[in-house]
């Protein structure tokens, strides 16, 4: 390769195809290659840098300063000597290239630095759900927390909201009780999907050939669970069985990871266990099998294990729990078939990057937006897991607070 991939791209790196679908061909075929992947996630941002504002012919003249028609215009790759966080490979202050005004329009914003645009916690390129001025202006003084979203208790009823053909088979084929073993069975009878009779050839058989498999793969999983692998294929765990690679492994990640399963396969079942399936390992005590950076080995020493712990103690209900998952695979209520239903995203990648993507589908269900704001801004409480105060003030919503106090001093004047 001409150099390395971005952290976002490393691990598919030998599936070249993946973003050079054609020989042939320059910024358009690699454009098609990042919509394909990125559209989905851009529109749920409301890109606040859409391509159409590029392609108004009003802003020709911006796009002869920086053609932002195109994502590798700023992502490009095999760059690793000029690439940023982000996968960015612009100077920091790119945004004086557009904004050099942004001073005189804005009291606010007089005399500070181009380079902080996308750095103090007020802006990011794409996505500014969290930090556009109205939502700062409604969420300034109060917490908003959500109700918690709850799965449902039984699997069987959780199958036929998602429109999935449930079929009780409690009675194992000769090739499952051959290698049935008590224990496997303690497991399935404990499990959900014991519970909802699931039986083991729901899982075990190849539905077109009927044959025996022994190690049901994530494809098996996606008859029932297609948004949830929809989900896992699209995030760091499951992007290299999206692209035709084979399974990812901690060894390939560019974060420290537990050197005893360096080369363990990320499959559904490497957090869901192969048989009993429990979501509360899945959603802690899997995730720290393989992750050993300093944050996720913070997690039981921080305010949010804490409260985790004394969940598994009993001392709280499993409403108040805060776990990895709860953080980085919140709960989500979409609309499948015309119905309301609870899912798990499954892409841990959806709100992680940047920081503030996390602000209002996970920290503001129990704290303030402005305390959100100042506590993804400090790297020194990101690595300890968030155990303390933040040691600086983001002023993004005083400088709303001020613009917008501006504007009716300037209504009120006789």
């Amino acid at each position: 390769m001409p150099g390395e991939l971005t952290h976002g791209h490393h691990q598919i790196e030998l599936q070249c195809s993946a973003c050079h679908t054609s020989p042939f061909g320059g910024d358009e075929v690699l454009q098609d290659a990042c919509v394909t992947c990125h559209a989905d996630e851009l529109k749920l941002a409301l890109d606040s840098h859409p391509k159409t504002k590029f392609t108004n012919p009003r802003n020709a003249d911006l796009v002869k300063v920086l053609d932002a028609r195109y994502c590798a215009s700023c992502h490009s790759e095999h760059n690793p000597d000029i690439t940023r966080p982000m996968g960015v490979t612009h100077p920091e202050d790119f945004c004086v290239q557009c904004h050099q005004d942004i001073g005189e329009e804005r009291e606010t914003h007089q005399g500070l630095g181009f380079e902080t645009c996308a750095s103090a916690g007020c802006h990011n390129y794409h996505d500014n759900r969290a930090l556009y001025e109205d939502f700062l202006l409604k969420h300034q003084d109060s917490v908003t927390p959500t109700d918690r979203r709850q799965l449902p208790s039984e699997l069987k009823d959780y199958l036929l909201s998602m429109g999935t053909t449930w079929e009780k088979r409690t009675q194992p084929s000769a090739a499952a009780e051959q290698v049935m073993t008590d224990e496997i069975h303690a497991d399935w009878l404990a499990s959900a999907h014991g519970q909802a009779e699931v039986g083991c050839d729901s899982c075990h058989t190849n539905e077109s050939s009927g044959e025996w498999i022994e190690k049901p793969s994530t494809e098996q999983c996606q008859g029932c669970h297609a948004a949830e692998t929809e989900g896992f294929m699209a995030g760091k765990h499951g992007m290299r069985l999206a692209a035709g690679l084979s399974p990812m492994t901690p060894a390939q990640a560019h974060i420290p990871m537990q050197s005893a399963n360096a080369h363990k396969e990320l499959t559904c079942n490497s957090c869901h266990g192969a048989h009993e399936f429990n979501r509360v390992d899945a959603s802690t005590t899997a995730c720290l099998t393989c992750h050993a950076d300093d944050h996720s080995k913070s997690f039981f020493d921080s305010p949010h294990g804490s409260l985790w712990l004394e969940v598994e103690q009993g001392v709280r209900p499993m409403e108040e729990a805060v776990s990895c998952a709860t953080c980085h695979m919140p709960r989500e209520e979409n609309t499948v078939f015309g119905q309301k239903v609870v899912q798990v995203q499954h892409n841990q990648n959806a709100n992680l990057r940047p920081n503030e993507k996390m602000i209002r589908p996970t920290c503001m269900n129990c704290h303030s937006l402005s305390f959100s704001i100042d506590a993804l801004a400090d790297p020194v409480l990101i690595h300890n897991n968030f155990n303390g105060q933040p040691a600086e003030h983001i002023r993004s919503i005083d400088m709303a607070v001020e613009r917008d106090q501006s504007y009716q001093d300037r209504l009120n004047q006789p």
